[in-house]
């Protein structure tokens, strides 16, 4: 692809861009950092375009990497830091410190609850949990794919319904799969 028709082709995806980052951060002024810092990194690295790929793909996907990538530096951002004496500020009482135990029997419940899953589900899922991706899992199990996905599917329906009928409604409305 030319300079010319890259370019071209940039210009007439910058609208769509522009909602696209205005989505991602609901403010004007970032949205139109964000486009800005897109297009910069597009030209700059137009060379790792490969020609005959989708190119508005190419560009969302930069897109929402610098998003993410500025999200995170905000998030560390906000850390606080106490260089104070004793850090006076962190152990000001405000703090709450957290008891161990009580989240080690949540976990040896939980997994009891995953070992009662028959294994159809429960390899899968195990898996999938140990940072397997999909396509691993169906490899490693000889199965397609799709059954894998649905089977993780099916061993979160499982177990969503076996912490509803230990812990009640609200337990699951506290915790976003």
């Amino acid at each position: 692809m030319s300079t010319m028709e890259f370019d071209a082709n940039l210009n007439q995806l910058s609208t769509l861009l522009h909602s696209f980052a205005y989505n991602l951060t609901k403010n004007g002024e970032e949205a139109k950092d964000l486009y800005q810092e897109t297009a910069y990194r597009a030209l700059t690295n137009k060379d790792k375009f490969r020609p005959g790929t989708n190119f508005k793909a190419w560009l969302f996907t930069i897109m929402k990497n610098i998003f993410i990538n500025n999200y995170r530096k905000k998030v560390k951002a906000n850390t606080l830091f106490d260089s104070t004496d004793n850090m006076y500020y962190l152990n000001s009482g405000s703090a709450v410190i957290s008891n161990g135990a009580e989240s080690g029997i949540l976990m040896n419940e939980l997994k009891d609850m995953l070992n009662n899953l028959d294994d159809n589900i429960r390899v899968p899922f195990q898996m999938h949990y140990e940072g397997f991706k999909y396509q691993e899992i169906a490899d490693h199990l000889e199965l397609p794919l799709g059954t894998v996905k649905s089977r993780i599917f099916f061993a979160r329906k499982a177990m969503k319904e076996a912490i509803r009928a230990k812990y009640g409604d609200e337990s699951i409305a506290r915790y976003k799969y």
